[in-house]
């Protein structure tokens, strides 16, 4: 079975609060970077939509869940310190690698 790696990724917020909107900016910027092509970010408003909060146990927001690959990991904030993000995800900083 030949799957390609791709990192499914799931950011919760609550509108599109200042915070909300930094974080989607800041998450998409690295994995442009890290995971180019190899990642999928849904956003979940839980404004529209509360009761997702329960499945993946938001307690907070904007967080950041990623869920492949294993193990799911959290991130609470804006995802403003990219170091922190990278170590948080466990993305292994690997530039120009083979595709």
């Amino acid at each position: 079975m030949t799957k390609e790696e791709t990192w499914e990724l799931r950011l919760y917020i609550a509108g599109q609060t200042p915070k909300s909107v930094l974080a989607l900016s800041n998450i998409t910027n690295y994995c442009n970077e890290y995971l180019s092509g190899k990642y999928s970010i849904e956003v979940i408003d839980l404004l529209k939509s509360p009761q997702l909060a329960e499945g993946d146990q938001i307690f907070a927001i904007p967080t950041l869940v990623r869920k492949f690959p294993q193990p799911l990991r959290k991130i609470i904030g804006d995802l403003s310190n990219k170091e922190k993000v990278l170590v948080g995800l466990n993305i292994r900083v690997l530039k120009s690698g083979k595709d």
